[in-house]
């Protein structure tokens, strides 16, 4: 324990400083997690479990005054990596030659799990201290963040005490089910910047399809179309508007999230080839709901609670003009 103690020192420049910053207050501990994840120079393997499925992943994350720099590794089945360059992402898919280009969005990848200023999440979470426990050989800290309603789903964090760096993070459904999970297995804090460790390993081609995901921003208010239920806490992040396919004009993608949670609204002209099943279904740990108006598809998709996304799809409307 002296020697960790004294690593630890030297990485943060003194233990004394270290645990002088360490907070009471669970609120101020999700500040501190959040600002960890992006400052923080980490490099590490977790894994992520929802239900059977288990998918293991290496992460690198880099800053420097020019921002931050990621690559995000699958280490099972196909091979694929993620790279982030501030707000800029590319997935490479091998197999399939092809790079997918999107940008940075509201759905928050680990262990950047929280938002940058996280004070509003009390208004919508009860947020309290749990128990001291070791994650990959370091102590850690549980914040438990409790749903004040039924429209989201609650939250246990595990921070490391010395850093503030998220090292477990779990979904908990109405019944404390766990919905899917995210654990570092080993991780260096305070590596040492080396910006070749946050490039691709794959080399770009000719043959390569690139896909430009991002969209074009566009207004709510301009894009004809209405959402009258709202849910309390949650705000428009998103709103773009992308080129479905070439016969069948824009679709449009809004999201709204409460800091946390994220719900994801696609509108599609229909294909036209037969009628597409509407209802309730669900893909790992995202509810899914899709039902038609004036000719087109909505889904409605999030880690929240099925009547969150029932809400809002019923209140998805065609401007009247």
């Amino acid at each position: 324990m002296k020697r960790f103690l004294c690593f630890l020192a030297f990485v943060f420049a003194g233990c004394g400083s270290a645990l002088a910053q360490v907070p009471n207050d669970p609120l101020s501990w999700l500040g501190r997690i959040s600002s960890a994840a992006h400052k923080l120079n980490y490099t590490g393997t977790f894994t992520y479990q929802s239900g059977k499925h288990v998918e293991t992943s290496r992460i690198t994350h880099l800053v420097d005054a020019n921002g931050e720099y990621e690559k995000l590794e699958a280490l099972d089945g196909s091979p694929r990596e993620v790279v982030r360059n501030n707000d800029e992402v590319q997935c490479f898919l091998p197999e399939q030659r092809l790079l997918i280009v999107d940008q940075f969005g509201a759905r928050r990848s680990f262990p950047a799990r929280l938002p940058p200023s996280p004070n509003a999440l009390a208004e919508n979470y009860r947020i309290r201290k749990g128990e001291v426990s070791r994650i990959a050989g370091m102590e850690s800290q549980q914040i438990i963040l409790e749903p004040r309603d039924e429209m989201r789903f609650g939250h246990h964090f595990w921070a490391d005490v010395a850093s503030g760096l998220l090292l477990r993070a779990r979904l908990v459904g109405e019944k404390g089910d766990s919905i899917e999970q995210f654990v570092f297995t080993e991780v260096q804090i305070g590596a040492p910047f080396d910006k070749e460790k946050v490039r691709s390993r794959f080399t770009r081609s000719s043959d390569w399809k690139v896909v430009n995901a991002r969209g074009n921003d566009v207004r709510v208010e301009d894009i004809g179309w209405i959402f009258r239920n709202s849910i309390p806490g949650f705000r428009q992040v998103v709103s773009v508007a992308r080129q479905a396919r070439k016969e069948r004009g824009e679709a449009y993608h809004v999201v709204f999230s409460d800091g946390l949670a994220a719900i994801s609204v696609f509108i599609e002209p229909e294909s036209g080839k037969g009628v597409a099943q509407s209802g309730l279904s669900a893909s790992g740990s995202f509810n899914i709901f899709r039902r038609t108006v004036s000719d087109h598809r909505i889904t409605v998709l999030g880690e929240v609670p099925a009547q969150a996304l029932v809400r809002i799809a019923d209140g998805v409307e065609m401007r009247k003009r």
